[in-house]
């Protein structure tokens, strides 16, 4: 899973590209057809790799045409890429072919930039496109267009497009040696991680920041500063990194009730939580982190390594 450092210029999306005018074109669909691959995800978000490669089957071995619920991803080179919901087996391939089935928590880390952003394009739209069937002003069915990037009501002819909901995600330091980490109620018990949120209607990112982090921990935070950001389709989130600095002798109060526990941690604290692994670590360790698919990790790993 790739999260994305702010570095003040637009990243690359790797070799996969998104030419809007490709997904109207029905006849260009028709012509690339033979050449198309597709990537099938069933039920459960789950994909297949080889060699940690998405499994990009030969869209013509499988349909014959451009399936009506399957999403046009995007072309690489000259090869069109589709994405569609459809169960599979996990042992379809010949003899002496590894391959791992998995899901974007379990093995989105392993994907390079290009592929990562190939799943969860698919992830996006593929749940999308499964939740939206009616119009949202009428109640009509909808249709999907535009190679799955849109849907019409059959009614009105209102236009809808699959939403990302923004969501902040803030490390909290003290400005030197100390990072806050907090767990929600209900996770185990050594389970933290950094503070995050959902933007609300009418609010800017550093409000959101400030709002939130007053919200599950009572502190009064400052200097907020964007870091990054990493796309996260459960179901239609970006997530957006930020730093931001507090007080650590000012009381934790946990005021919405979502964390139940917070505690601050120096830096060597959080190396050795890092080298213990992740959630799924049987480490005898007092911390544990999230994994690697997550962009709370890639910046307390950041955060760790500006100390050495």
């Amino acid at each position: 899973m790739v999260y994305v450092e702010h570095t003040g210029q637009a990243p690359s999306r790797g070799a996969l590209s998104r030419p809007v005018s490709v997904r109207d074109d029905a006849a260009a669909w028709v012509e690339a057809w033979p050449d198309a691959r597709i990537l099938r995800v069933n039920g459960r978000g789950q994909v297949r790799l080889v060699d940690r490669q998405l499994m990009l089957e030969p869209a013509a071995d499988l349909y014959s045409e451009p399936p009506a619920r399957a999403v046009l991803l995007g072309v690489c080179g000259t090869v069109h890429e589709w994405a569609v919901r459809d169960e599979f087996l996990a042992d379809d391939f010949s003899a002496g072919t590894e391959v791992e089935v998995g899901d974007l928590r379990s093995h989105g880390a392993l994907l390079d930039a290009a592929d990562a952003d190939r799943y969860v394009t698919a992830l996006a739209l593929l749940t999308w496109q499964g939740d939206a069937h009616f119009c949202a002003r009428d109640g009509a069915p909808s249709t999907i267009t535009s190679g799955g990037w849109m849907r019409v009501c059959t009614a009105c002819g209102r236009e809808e497009y699959p939403r990302t909901d923004p969501a902040i995600i803030c490390l909290v330091h003290d400005g030197e040696d100390r990072v806050l980490l907090a767990r929600q109620a209900n996770w185990p018990a050594r389970n933290f991680s950094t503070l995050a949120g959902f933007v609300e209607a009418g609010e800017s990112l550093e409000s959101c920041v400030a709002r939130e982090v007053a919200e599950e921990v009572g502190l009064v935070v400052s200097d907020v500063v964007y870091v990054g950001s990493q796309p996260w389709p459960f179901p239609r989130s970006l997530m957006l990194g930020f730093h931001a600095t507090a007080d650590p002798r000012d009381e934790l109060v946990f005021m919405d009730g979502e964390i139940g526990e917070a505690l601050w941690c120096t830096r060597a604290e959080v190396q050795e939580a890092l080298a213990a692994g992740d959630w799924t670590s049987s480490a005898d360790a007092r911390v544990l982190l999230p994994g690697a698919v997550s962009i709370a990790r890639r910046m307390l790993e950041a955060w760790a390594r500006a100390g050495d």
